[in-house]
């Protein structure tokens, strides 16, 4: 039997003393005059100064803030960096990285990550004069062959958004290196830094939309950057001071208490989206469960090695068409329809119309972003009403369409009619020269009641 700080089966063993050092690194209390226990929310917007440029560490809060720098030295100990930055929000975060590149340089994005990312790269940073190119980099080769003189920075997502693609970030950093001094960034969103050290694996900067599970209660939008640089340290700093992507004090306050139930909320997470995504690989009505988690996913034996275990998304693609995945949508009642993830709540939404909308349907097409692929954020409520929630809104998708794709074609001759049954779930039925008094039909072994 595994005791309690035991792995889970096949996965890299957890990190020593993570829970410890996620409640305790740069919160100690000597910090503070009144030795509070807890990092207070200072609100202050400027600092009193000893002398005309002698301050004591802070003289604006754009620039410095005791608050945000509890947060940045907790989560720079969590991803084992030397550095940590707080932004507004995951996307500054990222036009914050873009700056440090200049006109003429070439950005390869990985395929199909985050809605959001590959819009600001195809829409915003491609007008300023930096080439773009987006690359399916869980294949080495083809990331090697983008790679030109003119790149400065390669940007991965692992898992990706939302088909959950691993990449390798060690044989990544391995071949961008070779190229002279190009920038790995690792979006590392999905696994928080829990579950993944990107840094540990040869990243030069991490980086997280930590919205979602470093914060974790769907109550904060914020971005987060970590790395060992000195050099870039020192430019990013500059650049988050200058362009004001900065986080309010009590968004940072409300990040910094969710680090500290970061381990037990992750472990639950993988606990419930393991058995979510085994309940829809068994389940008829599902056509395909893509989870890390896994023994089917094509890249399980990476997860394993790569990571300590695996985040509550779980991405399948439901039997039929867009309407059976819509009125799956309608009736759930534990998961909620809506974007964003890594609460404790449990979402559901389909990125094709929702968080990916603005990817181009054929790019979407290529990636496997169908109008039947569904994106779940599994949260923490009990294990049974996650599955019973799913398996009643699987059977009334089912059940609605198959009943709403009835169409009737009538015939009046001699006061009887041809009707025919047509259900994509169905087997196709036909019945013909029915007495026109009759109301009730077989489909599917459901009666349907049909009106003349």
């Amino acid at each position: 039997m595994q005791g309690k700080d035991a792995s889970p089966q096949g996965f890299l063993p957890r990190f020593q003393h993570f829970a410890t050092q996620a409640i305790h690194s740069g919160q100690e209390p000597e910090q503070w005059t009144s030795r509070a226990l807890v990092p207070p929310i200072s609100l202050a917007t400027t600092f009193k100064q000893e002398a005309p440029g002698q301050h004591l560490g802070f003289d604006y809060s754009r620039s410095g803030n005791p608050t945000r720098n509890c947060l940045e030295k907790a989560v720079a100990t969590l991803d084992g960096a030397k550095y940590s930055l707080a932004f507004a929000s995951g996307l500054a975060a990222t036009v914050t990285i873009t700056h440090l590149l200049k006109a003429g340089d070439h950005i390869i994005c990985m395929d199909d990550g985050y809605g959001g990312t590959n819009r600001y790269f195809m829409e915003v940073a491609s007008e300023f004069g930096l080439k773009i190119s987006f690359v399916d980099c869980s294949k080495i080769k083809l990331l090697e062959a983008a790679i030109t003189p003119e790149t400065k920075l390669v940007w991965v997502e692992t898992p990706t958004n939302p088909v959950l693609k691993m990449v390798d970030i060690e044989a990544c950093a391995h071949t961008v290196h070779k190229y002279g001094d190009i920038i790995l960034v690792v979006d590392n969103t999905f696994m928080s830094a829990y579950f993944q050290r990107p840094l540990a694996l040869g990243a030069d900067i991490c980086m997280y939309s930590a919205t979602k599970y470093m914060n974790g209660h769907s109550d904060v939008v914020m971005g987060l950057v970590s790395l060992n640089s000195e050099s870039l340290h020192s430019k990013l700093r500059f650049l988050q001071n200058s362009l004001g992507a900065v986080p309010s004090p009590v968004d940072c306050y409300l990040c910094n208490r969710g680090l500290k139930t970061l381990q037990i909320r992750m472990e639950k997470h993988f606990e419930n989206g393991m058995a979510v995504a085994q309940f829809l690989e068994s389940n008829p009505l599902v056509e395909k469960v893509v989870y890390p988690g896994l023994p089917s996913h094509p890249q399980h034996e990476l997860a394993k090695r790569q990571c300590t275990g695996c985040p509550g998304m779980v991405t399948f693609y439901i039997k039929g068409t867009l309407q059976h995945a819509e009125t799956f949508f309608k009736n759930l009642k534990v998961f909620t329809l809506a974007e964003s993830l890594g609460g404790f709540e449990s979402l559901a939404e389909l990125p094709a119309i929702m968080t990916h909308a603005s990817v181009p349907k054929s790019n979407r097409d290529a990636l496997g972003i169908s109008d039947t692929l569904i994106r779940l954020s599994v949260g923490l409520e009990d294990k049974k009403d996650l599955l019973d929630d799913l398996d009643q809104a699987l059977k009334a998708a089912v059940s609605f369409v198959n009943l709403a794709c009835v169409r009737i074609c009538l015939l009046n001759l001699e006061g009887r009619v041809t009707i025919f049954i047509v259900a994509s779930l169905c087997t196709v039925e036909i019945f013909s020269s029915l007495p026109i008094t009759d109301r009730a039909y077989k489909c599917a072994g459901n009666s349907v009641k049909v009106q003349i």
